[in-house]
């Protein structure tokens, strides 16, 4: 069998002569994998637990270990380690598909992969919100990151900055509450938001915080932004993290989760591949 030797952006990689994977217009996958693999490798994902923060109206994780690694005759040869999870589907770092929302529109099950795998955009409003924690992510502001980086492309992740996931894992200052019970935490606009989905054309956008909505809404139970983003038909993830590691424009985010048929949402593996 012939070997051929390509040196491609910098990686020297062999692969058979005969190859139909390779193609001389294109790198082959397995090539295109290797680049990636010498890449960075940030992960956005909270680890889960009982106890975490989460929307006060869902009740705690129940976690029980049914197995543990000693010796079951009953059951096998050799001991092993398993649990048993109760936990609502919006638990941790998670995807919320349209259907969570809006009835007949698509369930987690029903995305396709190709939206998994998709241009990473972060928004930096760190400083904003770090001195107004109700800042909203304006049109304006989107526009600028724009005039700063260049068009936001079609089919891109938006992520929306705000470091809020330094508070975690205390509930209360993710909730950030008032006197009168009233939170105060980071939010989207209806004009940004319609801007990025209607003419920019992105596959889904996410955020550190518990709700799309800013918190001031969220405590009057205003979901109408959340609603919006659902309405589309387009998923977001919620309770992000890390994203002060990744830069603002060039990264590519994976979203991953299982599938659960008819799913109302699950919680999710998102990481990102840094330049």
């Amino acid at each position: 069998m012939r070997i051929k030797k390509t040196l491609f952006l910098g990686v020297v990689l062999f692969i058979p002569a005969f190859s139909s994977a390779w193609s001389a217009d294109e790198p082959s996958l397995w090539q295109i994998q290797q680049i990636l693999a010498h890449k960075r490798y940030v992960d956005l994902t909270h680890e889960f637990a009982p106890g975490i923060p989460r929307w006060p109206g869902f009740p705690d994780e129940v976690r029980k270990t049914i197995y543990w690694y000693e010796k079951r005759p009953d059951v096998m040869g050799t001991g092993f380690f398993s649990e048993l999870y109760t936990h609502v589907g919006q638990w941790g770092t998670h995807v919320d598909p349209p259907a969570h929302f809006i009835k007949g529109l698509r369930t987690v099950d029903q995305i396709d992969p190709k939206e998994m795998v998709l241009p990473l955009v972060v928004i930096d409003v760190h400083d904003e919100a770090a001195k107004n924690p109700d800042y909203t992510l304006s049109r304006e502001r989107v526009k600028k990151w724009e005039k700063d980086h260049g068009p936001i492309p079609a089919g891109a992740f938006v992520a929306m900055r705000t470091d809020w996931s330094k508070r975690w894992p205390d509930a209360a200052k993710m909730e950030n509450k008032d006197a009168n019970g009233i939170a105060h935490y980071p939010g989207w606009s209806l004009p940004a938001l319609k801007y990025l989905y209607e003419e920019r054309k992105i596959t889904a956008s996410g955020h550190e915080t518990t709700d799309t909505d800013p918190g001031i809404a969220a405590s009057k139970d205003d979901y109408s932004l959340e609603t919006y983003v659902l309405s589309t038909n387009h998923y977001q993830i919620e309770l992000l993290t890390n994203l002060d590691q990744v830069p603002e424009a060039g990264a590519i985010a994976i979203v991953s989760f299982p599938k659960p048929k008819g799913g109302s949402g699950f919680p999710a593996r998102a990481f990102a591949i840094v330049p």
